[in-house]
């Protein structure tokens, strides 16, 4: 096609203002654009095979292709390649009729950005034009980089490589009548997590198919060829088949090929238009089977094999990213742009087709630009234990409040990695039963469980994130030493409802075995460095660690945590047999004001009075940490100290609120501890902060204290008899938390 750059005439759509380039013709469009393939009130094509959908088809994506290249060479940054070798399978997916469309490809934002502004999603962020694309990519409130929530009609973030499956499992999982696509690089398919949490899904979900992988083998990954580009066809299929996916749809550009590309990947742009029909028909028509297929109880997966950077500016792993030098003046991205360049009615044919695909925009009609409806949960069970009376373990506590959530709301999912009974909640497997194909009542096993346990903390980190981010309850419960394998996911999710523009009920995390629990175990066992993670994370604003302090305290946590939405609340508590130390209205003060006073006595007059007048405050992370405090302040108050021990439950209600990026986050939680309250609770001769974990997590303690000050944390790990022998490796006794406040009080 030849190409021009006329001015905007008066028939040139609105919305195709900032196109640089215009065809003057686009062979085959007397012929197959006469009128939409989506007739008005359809909301996809009625045949697959009809030429005048393959067409257009063909027409969508080339039109994607252009929008791909010109926003992200219009700040010279940005990845166009991978969207590229696909843009046929995404065109095809639309024209079907389905926009529940995920990626696990962060890297093909731009051409998600091009589809949801060409089906006038980006009209909700006031983007009206290709001008307004091309202004507000990568830029701050606009088009962001990569996927984020904050985009209409996008259903889910997209970063890291190997996450994108688990939110297109989590929408199959709620809405069964639909498709949920997630296009998916050949370079994250190399990730180990990807294939097996889709195994994983299947076995305990057979029935569920409706999510369908669309495999974008174009033989490259970012900077060189993919560790999958030497396989054959039959090779890739066998590795599916292999993986239990009953149907594997391949389309090989190659086989299409008449301008004797020499490579194993083709670009099919390049190809005359009769074979660019015939290749497109293929995709069309395999995209098609595949989501009947899926939605028909097969678990399925479509692969389009077609060169990377197929129809933009660079060809294989060179296509990849945008620099410096890749400037909309540049010759080599002036040429691509020409060569994909549209006549003004055929921008406006696909602007129509996009439209009515799907029943309108995605932003009005994918699944989650909607709140899921929640099952009421009515009054939990709470059970309020007599403090000072017998020990109880935390998390038995909460294991029976998680039961009764599943029992009223059945699509809760509790997720682990095979070790609730490990840790003490063995009672969440006993009410809600592990999710397996052989029923065994000795184990909690059934078909119809609520409890999700693969042995991937990826796989139980992103089934439950997923689940939250589309809007339904869920819980993540790890040992505290393995969580940091499904953390990526987490924190992508938990960031993502930071910008949502929807309530959504919050990522909530149970966190258990202790680094002090696992003595035997060894350092394998004993990473409390994951409390960093969090720590470092409360400065975003929207995420609460919690650290109860008894089985009372983690009844009351759990309770707001089910009414929290867009945060992440991570609970950390012991398996271990604890004193009751709280009630419940100290926990939801606490949770309010960020820590309670545990313990509280002045100076008395004793005959060695060492310190006069003369008062400690112990601001404690943790409940097993609690036990060498409240040790250390019988001996000081006998020594005429007087201590103040206060357990920190919510941190990150400690920080000011100029420390917290709380304001830019939806559904804002600006509360914060004021400096009076502050003073009233952490004021004193000397403060010593006090955690079994990372000492991160009191930096909100230490900020704002303008006393003498000491840390007592966690070092390192090491194999010991008990969690006594194990805090005195690490400095965490009731003699050296003495000693150093004896000394801050002289």
């Amino acid at each position: 096609m030849t190409a021009t750059t006329p001015q905007a005439t008066s028939t040139t759509p609105a919305f195709c203002e900032g196109i640089q380039y215009f065809s003057e013709t686009v062979p085959g469009f007397e012929t197959y654009g006469k009128a939409p393939a989506i007739a008005e009130g359809s909301k996809s094509i009625a045949d697959s095979a009809d030429p005048v959908a393959v067409f257009q088809t063909m027409l969508g994506a080339d039109a994607l292709r252009y929008l791909t290249l010109q926003v992200t060479a219009s700040k010279a940054s940005g990845h166009p390649g991978g969207f590229a070798s696909q843009a046929e399978a995404y065109a095809a997916l639309v024209m079907l009729g389905h926009k529940n469309i995920v990626t696990e490809v962060g890297h093909h934002a731009p051409g998600f950005y091009s589809a949801m502004f060409l089906d006038r999603s980006l009209e909700d962020m006031g983007i009206v034009n290709v001008q307004q694309v091309r202004d507000k990519f990568r830029e701050k409130d606009g088009l962001l980089g990569h996927l984020s929530g904050f985009i209409p009609g996008l259903l889910a973030p997209a970063g890291p490589l190997g996450q994108g499956q688990h939110f297109a499992m989590a929408g199959a999982l709620l809405h069964r009548e639909k498709l949920f696509a997630f296009t998916m690089g050949d370079g994250g398919m190399g990730e180990p997590y990807p294939m097996s949490s889709m195994a994983h899904f299947h076995t305990a979900y057979p029935s569920i198919t409706n999510f369908l992988p669309v495999l974008v083998w174009n033989g490259y990954s970012q900077e060189h060829h993919s560790m999958v580009s030497t396989k054959t066809n039959a090779e890739m299929i066998a590795y599916w088949q292999g993986n239990g996916f009953e149907e594997v749809i391949l389309v090989d550009a190659k086989e299409f090929d008449d301008k004797n590309q020499p490579e194993d990947y083709v670009d099919s742009t390049a190809f005359s238009l009769k074979q660019r029909m015939a290749f497109t028909k293929a995709v069309l028509q395999g995209v098609d089977k595949a989501a009947k297929s899926a939605l028909g109880g097969k678990l399925t997966v479509f692969i389009i094999k077609q060169l990377k950077g197929a129809g933009v500016h660079a060809r294989g792993a060179k296509s990849h990213n945008l620099y410096p030098k890749d400037t909309l003046d540049a010759p080599h991205i002036v040429s691509a742009l020409k060569e994909r360049a549209l006549t003004a009615a055929a921008w406006e044919l696909v602007r129509t087709n996009c439209e009515r695909a799907g029943g309108g925009p995605a932003a009005k009609t994918v699944v989650t630009e909607f709140t899921l409806p929640l099952a009421d949960l009515g009054e939990l069970p709470l059970e309020e234990f007599a403090v000072g009376g017998e020990a109880k373990i935390s998390t038995t506590a909460m294991g029976v409040l998680v039961g009764k959530v599943g029992e009223r709301d059945r699509t809760f999912i509790v997720t682990n990695a095979d070790g609730n009974e490990a840790s003490a909640i063995a009672n969440i497997n006993q009410a809600l039963k592990i999710i397996h194909p052989t029923t065994d009542d000795l184990y909690n096993q059934s078909p119809n469980g609520q409890v999700y346990e693969p042995l991937s903390e990826d796989a139980c980190a992103g089934l439950a994130v997923g689940l939250s981010l589309f809007g339904a309850r869920s819980l993540w419960c790890s040992y505290e030493s393995f969580a940091i394998n499904g953390l990526p996911i987490w924190q992508t999710v938990t960031q993502a409802m930071a910008e949502l523009r929807r309530p959504t009920p919050a990522t909530v995390t149970l966190f258990t075995a202790g680094a002090l629990e696992q003595g035997r175990n060894g350092w394998t066992h004993q990473r409390p460095e994951i409390e960093a993670y969090f720590a470092a994370m409360m400065r975003n604003g929207n995420v609460f660690p919690l650290f109860p302090p008894d089985a009372n305290s983690i009844q009351a946590c759990y309770e707001w945590a089910l009414t929290a939405r867009n945060k992440g609340v991570v609970i950390t508590a012991s398996k271990s047999p604890l004193p009751i130390r709280t009630t419940f209205e100290q926990t939801r003060q606490g949770l309010q004001d960020g820590a309670i006073v545990l313990h509280e006595v002045d100076s008395p007059q004793a005959p060695h009075n060492q310190g006069g007048s003369k008062k400690v405050v112990f601001a404690v992370v943790g409940d097993m940490t609690l036990m060498p405090v409240f040790e250390a302040a019988a001996f000081l108050e006998t020594e005429g100290i007087g201590v103040r021990i206060v357990s920190v439950v919510n941190p990150r209600r400690l920080y000011r609120a100029s420390d917290v990026a709380w304001d830019t986050c939806s559904e804002a939680d600006g509360g914060f501890l004021s400096d009076e309250k502050f003073a009233e609770m952490f004021g004193g001769d000397a403060l010593i902060g006090v955690t079994g974990g990372a000492s991160g997590m009191l930096e909100p303690v230490m900020l704002r204290s303008n006393c003498p000050r000491d840390t007592f944390a966690w070092k390192r790990g090491e194999t010991t008899a008990s969690a006594g022998q194990l805090m005195a490796f690490n400095g965490l006794t009731a003699e050296a938390l003495t000693k150093r406040a004896i000394e801050l009080v002289h």
